[in-house]
């Protein structure tokens, strides 16, 4: 009789939670339920969002909204038809300490990072940090903007690389400024711990010696250098954000928002 009510009870259980005499072993692994954030993957996101989740997982350490920013400024000049449809998109982030390695080249057709290097600002534009900006000769000020590359020469500085400012009123006396990227011995990494900074240039992009060379033979002939700062009266007036339908501040926004969303802008990959 004992066993029988065992056997009910046994069977009774099963029905509402399940029952067995056999031991129990661990699950499959594949059957394990792994609790994470839900991420998206590039199948899933339009080719705007794909091309700067690529970025972000390439230079997880650049603000996104920034790259959010180079993106749209360079999507809006080709689609005015003033740059061509380039492969190669330097980004330098100017509101970062000269002592961070503030720039970032990115290769777009083949989803590389090329460099992640120091470079120098203007004297005029601030001590460690850049906090004014300029567009006159002789202000010895960093040019913010969207900039065209152009031709290489040997000059005073060495190998460097033209530049034509596409901003107008922010960067478009670059040329006749000779603001050009070039290598410098005063970027020096080895000079922050001396002077808490790095050196400063005339206004100039200037990079390490011992890479400069490489970036510019990889930047050089129509391809785009995109500079960025904080600096509200460039942020809303110039003509190359808002193209797509969404403001300054909507780009950033939701960069950011979805980095801190699905963590440091990674993306996942669907299974084929």
């Amino acid at each position: 009789m004992k066993r029988l009510h065992a056997l009910f009870i046994c069977l009774t259980a099963s029905t509402l939670f399940g029952c067995s005499t056999a031991p129990k072993t661990a699950p499959e692994p594949s059957a394990r339920v792994i609790h994470s954030p839900i991420r998206p993957t590039l199948q899933t996101l339009t080719p705007q969002q794909r091309e700067l989740a690529q970025l972000q997982a390439l230079a997880p350490t650049a603000d996104p909204g920034v790259l959010a920013l180079a993106l749209e400024a360079r999507s809006c000049a080709v689609l005015n038809g003033d740059v061509p449809d380039s492969s190669r998109l330097a980004v330098i982030d100017y509101s970062r300490p000269s002592t961070e390695k503030r720039l970032w080249v990115f290769d777009l057709d083949n989803n590389t990072l090329l460099f992640n290097e120091y470079v120098a600002h203007g004297q005029g534009s601030g001590m460690n940090y850049a906090t004014s900006f300029g567009n006159t000769e002789n202000s010895h000020k960093t040019s913010i903007g969207l900039f065209l590359t152009a031709e290489t020469y040997q000059g005073g500085n060495g190998y460097s690389m033209r530049m034509d400012g596409l901003d107008r009123g922010f960067n478009d006396n670059a040329r006749q400024r000779a603001i050009v990227m070039h290598g410098a011995d005063y970027v020096n990494p080895n000079m922050i711990a001396k002077q808490g900074r790095i050196g400063r240039s005339y206004g100039c992009p200037a990079l390490e010696r011992a890479v400069a060379a490489k970036v510019i033979n990889i930047l050089k002939d129509k391809q785009l250098v995109f500079s960025y700062a904080n600096d509200n009266t460039w942020l809303h007036s110039s003509r190359y954000f808002g193209c797509n339908g969404q403001t300054v501040a909507q780009i950033m926004a939701s960069a950011r928002d979805n980095k801190q969303r699905y963590g440091g802008g990674a993306v996942a990959v669907a299974a084929p």
